[in-house]
């Protein structure tokens, strides 16, 4: 077998594994418990992020958000919606992409609802595309950890981290968010 077969073999393999989450939700207590993991992690890469989360109406917290792909690629993660420090509701986020692209990742993303507003007209939709039904402006790090002063004025931001700090270069764009009932 050449190099190529073996890489394609590889990813087949990780994105059959990848399907298997998807297909049965994870009950309400794994979900709980890895949303607070996140928000740990989250909390020790930025204390900027840990401010606005505090002032926020509401936080939705994907904590295992899996993206593969061979040429077209998904992603799809299960989480919570937080509002007063309290679980709402229970939240997917699934999303399709075709291009150049070979292998798979996690990653976790936090979605803040800054305003009352904005955070209704969320709980209220039967599914939530990010660039459609709102903006979200994606929180990139500054100089000392801060957040850029713009981005902390926009109604809804979002962090994309992993276990190893914020992540750059990615997008909640094209992202559709559904109620689910683990």
């Amino acid at each position: 077998m050449t190099g190529k077969t073996i890489a394609a073999l590889i990813v087949c393999g990780a994105l059959g594994l990848v399907q298997l989450p998807s297909a049965q939700a994870a009950s309400k207590v794994e979900i709980d418990a890895k949303v607070h993991e996140a928000i740990g992690e989250f909390y020790k890469h930025t204390s900027a992020g840990k401010e606005l989360a505090q002032k926020a109406s509401g936080m939705l917290v994907f904590p295992e958000v899996i993206k593969a792909g061979v040429g077209i690629g998904g992603e799809y993660g299960e989480g919570a919606l937080l509002v007063k420090g309290k679980t709402a509701a229970y939240y997917s986020t699934a999303a399709a992409s075709i291009g150049f692209q070979l292998g798979a990742q996690i990653k976790s993303q936090i979605i803040l609802f800054m305003n009352p507003k904005v955070l209704e007209k969320f709980r209220k939709s039967e599914g939530w595309k990010a660039g459609v039904d709102g903006s979200v402006a994606l929180a990139t790090l500054g100089a000392g950890g801060q957040i850029d002063t713009d981005t902390a004025k926009k109604p809804i931001i979002g962090f994309i981290f992993s276990n190893k700090g914020l992540m750059y270069n990615l997008t909640f764009e094209g992202s559709k968010i559904t109620r689910i009932e683990p």
